[in-house]
Parts: structure tokens; sequence; C-alpha cells
């Protein structure tokens, strides 16, 4: 049976402009994209009024934390998935530092089934480069990859032996596979919270520093030189990961990048104060980072924006600055706050931040979602391009609400989500 969503305003990136269509949905795929101008007889056909407001495809997310199994007093893949309906997102992908570790194919088949069951949208899981993510053991890749899994990463730590990480990659690349890189040297890092910078030295903190990133980007850049693995880096925060992602670029590696909102407009010297909502891993950097990872991912650099949606309990976010553990919820800001920061102030087109979520990811994974177009899947996002209103987490629909972003009016709100051509949440 054939649906409409009708009075949309959709962007045109030839043109470079919104322009009114007609939306027909048939058997969860995109069916046709008529003009919006003038009278329709839709034929009594279930109709969605857009109302004038922007009709994007569904927005893809290629690193999330679901933190099941195993952390479901944070988050778990019912929460999740709403929570990433409610920002816009029809497609995430769930990283595998879960209890226990999604290294085994029966952990993968888990989160999928669970997902299948309770999450209202798609889930697509990462498995472990190594057992336990310990560095120590490679994961059975080829029984991941049979279960599911859509790539191999050890998030949240660095894998620190360079042998490893090559082992993986070839194996990776054997089996058309991609490796995803937390980059972090653990010997760099040990006992700091905070980037290397302005409040650390206001504060008389240990910092962490840009290399303990970029040392891991540059070594992965060179093995997946060697290998030809698709290697892709979780994260990117620093002026030298830019530089050495830009330089692998130019040679030809096959090497794909990310970056989150919190980077792109936060820097270290936004920190309020002792606050575990503004911990997070990598930690905010210098205003100069800031400004090399935005010119990245308006040079191609970087190829998509991620949230690294990160929930943690708001006992666990209260135990003190040192203790807390890293992260920030993102799902529900991220359209909000790059559309008001980078689109409204003239910095981008709206063009450029939908590829940037949308068609973009789709691309570098291989993905059939992220388009508007004839015979692609019906996987839509409603946006209210014009009502501001203030960040309030008690609204969120993650079990948590840690967030730096509390307060901030921001503008371009999510209303209404549709997967496979069903609506999986609506604002009204």
């Amino acid at each position: 049976m054939s649906s409409w969503i009708t009075n949309g305003l959709v962007w045109n990136e030839t043109a470079g402009r919104l322009e009114k269509k007609h939306i027909r949905i048939e058997d969860g795929l995109i069916a046709e994209i008529a003009d919006g101008a003038g009278s329709r007889d839709f034929g009594g056909a279930p109709i969605i009024d857009a109302e004038d407001k922007l009709v994007s495809p569904g927005f893809i997310d290629m690193h999330v934390h679901l933190r099941d199994p195993g952390f479901e007093h944070k988050e778990d893949i019912a929460t999740g998935t709403r929570s990433a309906a409610k920002g816009g997102f029809t497609t995430i992908a769930c990283m595998p530092n879960t209890r226990p570790v999604t290294d085994t194919p029966a952990t993968v088949t888990y989160i999928l089934d669970k997902a299948a069951r309770e999450g209202c949208v798609r889930v697509l899981p990462y498995a472990a480069i190594t057992k336990n993510e310990l560095g120590r053991e490679l994961t059975d890749f080829a029984a991941l990859k049979e279960a599911g899994a859509i790539g191999f990463t050890d998030d949240g730590v660095g894998v620190q032996n360079a042998q490893m990480m090559k082992d993986a990659m070839k194996l990776a690349h054997s089996l058309g596979m991609p490796i995803i890189a937390h980059c972090e040297d653990d010997s760099l890092v040990d006992g700091a919270w905070a980037s290397e910078g302005k409040f650390v030295r206001d504060n008389g903190l240990k910092g962490i520093p840009n290399e303990s990133e970029a040392i891991h980007v540059g070594r992965d850049v060179l093995l997946a030189e060697a290998t030809g693995v698709h290697y892709h880096v979780c994260h990117v925060s620093t002026e030298q990961s830019v530089r050495l992602i830009r330089l692998a670029k130019s040679i030809g590696v096959r090497v794909t990048a990310e970056v989150c909102p919190h980077h792109l407009v936060l820097s270290d010297e936004d920190i309020p104060g002792m606050d575990p909502n503004w911990k997070m891993n990598p930690p905010l950097r210098t205003p100069r980072d800031v400004q090399a990872v935005i010119e990245g991912l308006e040079d191609g650099t970087i190829d998509m924006i991620v949230t690294d949606h990160a929930p943690h309990s708001t006992e666990e976010k209260g135990r003190g600055v040192e203790l807390a553990p890293f992260g920030i919820v993102g799902f529900e800001t991220a359209f909000p706050l790059l559309y008001t920061k980078f689109v409204l102030t003239g910095r981008w087109n709206l063009g450029f931040l939908l590829q940037r979520m949308t068609s973009d990811p789709a691309k570098a994974f291989g993905l059939s979602t992220g388009r508007l177009a004839v015979g692609a899947p019906a996987d839509l996002t409603i946006v209210d391009l014009e009502t501001e209103r203030s960040v309030d987490p008690a609204t969120f629909l993650s079990k948590s609400s840690n967030t730096p972003f509390g307060g901030w009016k921001l503008t371009g709100w999510p209303v209404l989500t549709i997967v496979d051509g069903r609506t999986v949440w609506s604002e009204a």
C-alpha cells in the first residue's frame, strides 16, 4: 500500500536550494518524488503533511554506544534506538566495548536479534579486533562477519601493538572488511582527562597531548598502505591527525575518517570547570585543533560526522571529574547543534551538512541508505528548520543525560523519523 509525504522541502544539490516535493512510499521504498507545485490527487492514500519542513534522508551515525549487553543501566538497545530516532538517525553502528565484549558470533547475534525485537532504527554491530579488547589475540574475523558484524574495532582502547594491528588489517582486507581505529597511545595519557592546553595550564593539571592520537594515526596509515585495508579513523580531534590523514589520502591510502559535533564546536578553553559532563575521549582540544578539524571536514579529509553517543548514569558522572567515565550523549542534539552553529551562520550550506550525515557515511561503508531517490529505502527524517528551543536533558529519550549542551538555544529540530516507510518517532 502506498503512502505519501506531502509538501516537504527537499535539498536540490545541483541547484543548491530547497524545493517542495511530494514523496510516495511503497513497500518500504521511495517509489516516486513528485513536484510539489500545484494541487494533486493522492487517491485516498495515507498522508503525512510535512508542512514545508525539511525532508532529508535519514541520518546515519557510524559510531555509537548502546551499552547492551552488560551496561543496561546506562542505555539499552530499546532506549538507545529511540533516542537515535528522536535525533533523526535511521541507521546507527554500535561499538563492541560491551560486557561481554562483542567478540563472538553469539554476542553479534544477540545485538541483531534484540535490535529486531526492541529497536526502532537500523542497528549495525561492530565486532572487536582482539579478544576482550585486550590487544593480545585476534578474534575470529570470518565467523564474526558471518554473524553480521560490519567491521572490526577495539573502540575505547587503542591497539597498542603495531604487529597486532598489521595482522588485523591483513585479515580484515582478505575478508573485504574495514578496520575502525580508536587512535590512542596509552603511554601518553595516563592520569589525565583533559587536553594539553589553556584549561590544564590554568588549573595545574596533567594534560593529554595531541601526539597520543596522532602517533597511532601515523602508524596505522602506514600499515593500511602496506595491507590495502579500508582503514577508518574514529573521532578525529587534532590538527596533526588531520594532516596525516590528508597526506595519506593524497597518496592513495584507503582511509576514511569521522569527527564528532563536540570537537567541531567546543575547545578546551570552553570547559567551565571540573564538570564531568565536559570529560570525553578524545578530550576537547585547542581552538587551533577545532579549526583544523572543521577545515578537514570541509575539504573532504574527514568524511563524515558521527556522535560517539556515550551514555553514562548520573551516579557515574557524579563521582567527580577524576573518577567519572569519559563520554557524552549525542543523538538528540547533533543536527540542531551543527545546523545552528554552521548553517545558520553561513559557513556551510544545508546540503553540505546533510551530505556529511547521510550519503557520505553510506558511501564510505557501502550502505544502501542515505539517499533520497526512487528505489532507495524509505528512511527519512523531517526537520523543523525554524523553531528555536533550549536543550533540556530532562526530555532526552536516552537513559542518560550527560551533555555539556544543556540550556543551549538551538534551531533545526527533527520532528518525525521514518524507517522502511514506517514512522518510528514523531514529536506530535
